[in-house]
């Protein structure tokens, strides 16, 4: 259950994915409304008072917000870089423009920061996801039946230090090691492709069923604005893994949040996986 909140009423920005959808059935005893981003969030949120926007209509989402009640904002689920010609912007989504593109050559968290900033300056607060709902950001510790071994263990620190220094860039936030050997890292693609890729690969570099191998390890980057884009793991990332032959899942406790746990566990667990969560910088 969500803990007592300091706001009156959330809006909820939603993007594609399941994230969401599980925030806003946690929430629905206070009543959150939902902004669906016009070719993302496919869910249409019934029992809900909602709204679609497209992103760039900054104005529009703002005036809605504030119709409705909303104190507090809270965004979740995914949303890739547009085309700026399919933004159909408004008059605010204009006027942020210039600082959206020269944020953009510092990469995707400045133009994050630039969109938060926004938002804040019309009077709300923004919150994370996992301060909403606390359950979604795991602490640290084994969550399944299975354990990794030695050799996984190497693994996981290899892929943590790997997703960790893509992240000192800002190029991603996953990094794919097979005993020992970087298999993948995760770019603009985002995670789930990042894997798909991964079934592709010699059988000798990758895991199978009946002999798993190899760690996905995600991790949020240093400079992460971790209001909006914390790493995420959900079933569909468990179902790529586990096609793709890996033994586990490595994340950084505080630094990631697991949509729909419960279920998420049940699936390692049946396919014989892991999930660590290890101390942020171990």
């Amino acid at each position: 259950m969500p803990d007592q909140p300091h706001w009156t009423r959330l809006g909820l920005v939603a993007g594609g994915g399941d994230l969401p959808v599980e925030i806003a059935h946690a929430m629905a005893g206070m009543n959150p409304f939902i902004v669906r981003v016009k070719g993302f969030g496919t869910d249409p949120f019934e029992g809900f008072e909602s709204v679609e926007k497209s992103i760039g209509q900054i104005g529009g989402i703002l005036k809605a917000l504030k119709t409705a009640g909303c104190d507090a904002l809270c965004f979740a689920g995914y949303v890739t870089r547009p085309d700026i010609k399919d933004l159909q912007m408004d008059a605010r989504g204009l006027v942020l423009v210039p600082k959206a593109l020269a944020a953009g050559r510092k990469g995707d968290d400045a133009i994050l920061r630039v969109v938060i900033e926004e938002f804040e300056q019309a009077g709300l607060t923004v919150i994370g996801a996992n301060d909403v709902l606390k359950s979604l950001a795991p602490g640290a510790g084994l969550l399944t039946r299975t354990a990794p071994s030695p050799a996984d263990q190497a693994d996981i620190d290899k892929a943590l230090a790997t997703a960790r220094h893509m992240g000192e860039m800002d190029i991603g936030q996953a990094a794919v090691v097979a005993r020992g050997t970087v298999l993948a890292v995760e770019a603009q693609e985002g995670t789930n492709p990042m894997l798909d890729r991964l079934v592709e690969l010699p059988a000798h570099l990758r895991g199978q069923a009946d002999d798993r191998f190899g760690v996905l390890a995600k991790t949020p980057k240093p400079i992460q604005e971790r209001r909006i884009d914390l790493p995420t793991i959900g079933l569909e990332t468990v179902v790529r893994c586990e096609r793709a032959g890996l033994a586990g899942i490595a994340l950084e406790a505080g630094g990631a949040l697991i949509v729909n746990r419960e279920a998420v566990i049940e699936a390692l667990d049946a396919a014989g996986m892991f999930l660590l969560v290890s101390e942020a910088g171990q």
